[in-house]
Order: C-alpha cells, then sequence, then structure tokens
C-alpha cells in the first residue's frame, strides 16, 4: 500500500481524462471538513457541456489559467460547484468533483445541511459545496493551499466510468467517473453501461 502523498498543483498539469479517474479514492479536506473522492466528471474544452466551449468570460476565467485551481461556480443559480483545473495553461479543461464520502468534520457537514445521514451529506456536487462550506468566495484559489488540502489515494480502487449526469450536451460521453460500490455516489452507475476505468498517472 503506497503511503497518501500531498497533491500539488503540478499533479493537475496532465489530461483531464488522466486526472479525473485519479482522483477517485483521493482525500479533499476544505479547512479541515471533507472525506474520500468518490465520483468525478471530466470536461474538456473541445465539447459542448464544458463552460469554457464558447471562450473565456469573466466566470470562466480561472478555468484558462494554470492547473491546480479551483472553478466555483453556481447552478441554476442555488447551488455552488467545485472542480479542479486541469492541463496547461489556457487549455480550459477541468474536473467536476460530484461526491464524498465523508470521514472528517461530519457534525459540521450535518449542521451546515440539516441532514443526519451521512450518506446524504456529500452525494452530490451541490450538497457537497454546503458541506464543506465552499462557495464563490473560493472561486480561483489553489488546490495545494489552505483553505484546500489533497491527498493521494493509498491504494488503486475498482473504478467505474460512465456518461455524465444532468447535461443535455455531449451527454453519450462516458466520462463520469466513480468509486465501485460505494455508498455516498450522487447517483449509481447502470450496470449495462458502466466499465472499469483506467489511468495515466498511478503512482
Amino acid at each position: 500500500m503506497a503511503r497518501p502523498q500531498k497533491l500539488r498543483r503540478d499533479f493537475f498539469a496532465h489530461s483531464v481524462h488522466a486526472v479525473a479517474p485519479e482522483l477517485i479514492g483521493a482525500t479533499f479536506l476544505f479547512k479541515g471538513v471533507g472525506g474520500i473522492i468518490v465520483e468525478v466528471e471530466a470536461y474538456h474544452h473541445t465539447e459542448p457541456a464544458a463552460h469554457s466551449y464558447n471562450g473565456r468570460t469573466e466566470r470562466t476565467a480561472v478555468m484558462f489559467g494554470p492547473p491546480g485551481y479551483a472553478y466555483v461556480y453556481r447552478s441554476y443559480g442555488i447551488h455552488w460547484c467545485v472542480n479542479f483545473v486541469c492541463e496547461a495553461e489556457g487549455s480550459a479543461s477541468a474536473v467536476l468533483i460530484r461526491a464524498i464520502e465523508p470521514t472528517e468534520g461530519i457534525a459540521a457537514m450535518r449542521r451546515r445541511r440539516g441532514v443526519k445521514d451521512v450518506r446524504q451529506l456529500c452525494s452530490g456536487p451541490g450538497k457537497l459545496c454546503e458541506a464543506l462550506g465552499i462557495t464563490g468566495a473560493h472561486n480561483g484559489l489553489m488546490l495545494d493551499r489552505p483553505p484546500f488540502e489533497l491527498w493521494s489515494r493509498a491504494d488503486k480502487p475498482e473504478i467505474l466510468s460512465g456518461p455524465r449526469i444532468g447535461i443535455t450536451k455531449a451527454a453519450e460521453l462516458p466520462w463520469r467517473y466513480g468509486l465501485a460500490n460505494s455508498d455516498f455516489l450522487s447517483r449509481r452507475f447502470p450496470i449495462s453501461r458502466s466499465r472499469a476505468a483506467g489511468s495515466g498517472l498511478s503512482k
């Protein structure tokens, strides 16, 4: 079993398709609150579901910057969502963090969410940000400095991939990755449509 290492910004300077599955099993903390990443989605600037597809805007500016920064946006004017910017500066690609298994600061998460069931605390990108206290004020912050903290996974888990959720464009792309058999996913992977996912960053 490998010893977990702090993830630095250079970890994200790779293809979003390599980084996304490698994040499954990693530990994500915000001000000491968080847990194990169990579900993510990759967004590449060449496909229409990516916010950066139509070019740089005030909202998406951080996506066009260097890798290893947080891109936080409000979804449907209601929920905050946190993404990790990947690839070379200007590539404008990112990984959406969809769900984590809470391990640290569960009492604080329950207060913020008003939910007792630990499986419901962070089982979705909006729920996750509410539980951890992430808002638009944290957009553009470095991922390897406080209040963020990221640790590599101890070993390589079984990872599934399938179509992304809640989008209408490029919905067929299998760029959603999740931890097999996890009870903390935002939505289970259909068995008939899921497949094992690999990564080029495994240590």
